[in-house]
């Protein structure tokens, strides 16, 4: 090695290019699978111990089937699909994707679909659901329809199905997703829109952040709170306690997905409460604020501390510094934290401004690592 060269670091994102890559399925993918079992277990009388059930995304994928069993003298049956997640940190892993199907006499060609125990009912508008309905998104409901309609044949030329989807524990499962706040409430969300559950799906997180505007535009709240995670929420919420719980959506890393939807919904106050990395993300113009997509500017981060008067020397360790902490704790040393953050706020809202403009107000909370309050800054003093 050179001399001076210096041995590779382990960057914050790098950890996670070791997590597994295997894919798993969506709920709405292991629901639609029950489904068809149990639909194929009334017509053969013996619900089978493996389906192959047609995903949204156009494969065939074999299921396995638990709990199978028939009531010929009550024309139901029932059968359980396992959910897999893959290599997925999903909250639903392991659920028991339950199917009751039950006949419907002389309603030909009817397939009705009921939410049962663990499945959420939706009490909000803003889903494309209908409220007092199960949650079960469009896709999954198409799906599991088309599934049962495959294998049901000639019975629905003169009778109907009824098809229940229960989730055993959904309703604890529930508690570790946001779904109380989207307004579904005592159980999980049936979803999927390809049936494949990818590892750590950005797209999925994506999804959330619009579905939240929505649901908070459509409950007629004027405000968007947009925070980086669970800490950075707490603090924005004790500083914004006049707002609905509705107005508040984590949006991750997706800047640009948060903004477009705010705007789309013609929300007039939009806030977003950040940290110092972040915040610097953002004056970097970033659409996606992840450390895989691009590193903090160190050169925003030491021109902010040079013009609050921060000292020459101090000015360069924080250029060369591998983290924006570094400059945050350091300038705190100094007495200069509220000032630094502030002229990175300025910045990020002159950013944020120029990279989605509309007609919306936007205010800037920054907390320190604690989740305390450091400084409001509004976009009139930018």
């Amino acid at each position: 090695m050179a001399e001076n060269a210096k041995p590779d670091k382990i960057r914050k994102g790098d950890g996670k290019r070791q997590r597994g890559n295997r894919s798993g399925f969506t709920t709405g993918a292991c629901a639609a699978a029950a489904a068809r079992a149990a639909t194929l277990g009334l017509v053969l009388s013996e619900v089978p111990e493996t389906i192959v059930c047609h995903l949204p995304n156009g494969s065939d994928v074999s299921f396995a089937v638990t709990d199978g069993c028939v009531e010929e003298s009550s024309g139901t049956a029932h059968a359980v699909v396992i959910k897999d997640a893959g290599d997925d940190p999903d909250a639903t892993n392991g659920a028991h994707l339950t199917a009751d199907v039950r006949l419907l006499p002389h309603r030909a060609g009817e397939i009705l679909l009921a939410g049962g125990p663990g499945v959420g009912i939706v009490t909000k508008d803003g889903l494309g659901l209908e409220v007092g309905g199960p949650a079960i998104n469009p896709v999954p409901q198409r799906n599991i329809r088309d599934n049962v309609r495959a294998v049901a044949g000639e019975l629905l030329d003169h009778d109907g199905l009824e098809v229940t989807i229960s989730v055993p524990g959904g309703e604890e499962m529930a508690k570790k997703t946001l779904n109380a706040r989207l307004g579904i409430l005592g159980g999980i969300s049936i979803l999927g829109t390809t049936g494949i559950v990818r590892p750590y799906s950005t797209a999925a997180f994506r999804a959330s952040v619009v579905q939240a505007v929505d649901v908070a535009a459509k409950q007629g709240q004027t405000s968007a709170v947009f925070t980086t995670g669970g800490r950075t929420e707490k603090f924005a919420m004790a500083q914004l306690p006049e707002l609905d719980e509705s107005c508040f959506v984590q949006m991750g890393d997706f800047v640009k997905a948060a903004f477009a939807s705010a705007i789309k919904r013609k929300l007039p106050h939009v806030y977003v409460g950040a940290m110092v990395g972040k915040l610097t993300k953002m004056c970097q113009g970033l659409a996606v604020t992840h450390a895989w997509k691009a590193e903090v500017d160190r050169d925003i981060l030491a021109e902010s501390a040079q013009e609050v008067g921060a000292p020459p020397d101090l000015v360069e360790e924080i250029r060369a510094a591998e983290t924006a902490r570094f400059a945050a704790e350091r300038l705190a040393g100094l007495g200069l934290a509220v000032e630094f953050h502030r002229r990175l706020a300025i910045k990020a809202i002159r950013s944020l401004k120029g990279m989605h403009p509309g007609p919306y107000h936007l205010t800037v909370l920054v907390c320190d690592f604690e989740g305390n309050f450091i400084c409001r800054v509004e976009e009139e003093e930018a």
